[in-house]
């Protein structure tokens, strides 16, 4: 009976922490606090952009995007992580695979070139202050938010495509915790050249190019800063840009660790654990980063609670 109902079994099998029963108690006691508290602070910051006037210029419709985009990437992976964490089952179905691996790499892409326009705009707001709100008016914020999204998700739908077009021969269980390209390429029981140098290139373009875009701009802030005499207007120019470049580094810095470096089987675990890293702690320390380093953010959720309390 057991092999009847493995023969129609059509998903896959998630190994993830499968082989440490005790860790997996722990992650799922400290996930579920993480993605609660994921959800929560990127709910503030999309709330207090849209409740607080003096929030709505680019800078936070920007990070609206980000915060909006860190919560569908984390419930596209948590969740079902969650669900096979608490028990023996650790199935997801060939669509939930497939729906999986196509939001989160779409995701990823997305929150690539959209951190690379935060970078722009904060380029704009420190070089050029007299024609920011000429540069970035809200039609082109708009427009580049809109490509950021599309840029993503034509990627995706492309790698993921490739990915499931592969033959497996009956091959079922991934070592990861996800749905994730190159580990589902390890399921091919054909030549997968074409489809490492197809997620290579997709990776350099997705990846470099808004890196390049951040150093220039970077480079030109420094520029720009390094010419203002006084300090305190250093620190006030450095300081619009200090969480930005927070999460860029936090950001390209794993994910370029974890895409790049050569694989090995004694990295697993070191691949499973830094996953983690990009797919849930990232998400969650980007409120975190934008509210604690930002007075505007401050003083906007200051005054959403002082209008509470004096409505009761």
């Amino acid at each position: 009976m057991e092999q009847k109902n493995e023969s129609l079994f059509t998903g896959f099998i998630l190994l993830g922490f499968s082989d440490r029963l005790q860790l997996e108690l722990v992650l799922f006691v400290v996930l579920l606090i993480f993605y609660i508290f994921t959800l929560l602070g990127n709910t503030t910051i999309i709330a207090l952009s849209y409740l607080d006037p003096r929030l709505h210029t680019p800078m936070y419709f920007f990070l609206s995007n980000l915060s909006f985009l860190d919560m569908c990437y984390t419930t596209s992976i948590v969740p079902q992580f969650l669900f096979n964490l608490s028990g023996s089952d650790k199935s997801i179905s060939f669509g939930g695979c497939i729906v999986q691996m196509h939001i989160s790499l779409a995701l990823g892409g997305v929150e690539c070139i959209l951190l690379g326009v935060m970078a722009f705009d904060r380029y704009a707001a420190v070089c050029r202050p007299l024609h920011y709100t000429v540069i970035m008016h809200p039609g082109l914020c708009v427009l580049m938010a809109s490509a950021s999204w599309i840029t993503g998700f034509a990627n995706s739908l492309l790698q993921t495509e490739l990915v499931f077009l592969l033959p497996r021969c009956g091959k079922n269980k991934l070592d990861h915790f996800f749905c994730e390209v190159p580990h589902f390429l390890k399921l091919a029981c054909v030549d997968i050249t074409v489809n490492v140098y197809v997620t290579f290139f997709a990776g350099v373009i997705m990846l470099l190019t808004p890196v390049s875009l951040i150093m220039f701009s970077y480079g030109r802030i420094v520029r720009a800063v390094l010419r203002i005499k006084s300090t305190a207007g250093q620190r006030k120019a450095f300081g619009t840009c200090g969480s930005h470049l927070t999460v860029v580094s936090l950001f390209f810095g794993t994910a370029m660790y974890v895409y790049y470096q050569p694989s090995s089987n004694d990295s697993q675990d070191q691949d499973k654990f830094m996953s983690l890293f990009y797919t849930v702690i990232i998400p969650m320390t980007n409120p975190l980063i934008y509210t604690l380093r930002n007075r505007d953010v401050k003083g906007a959720m200051k005054k959403v609670l002082w209008k509470d309390s004096d409505s009761r």
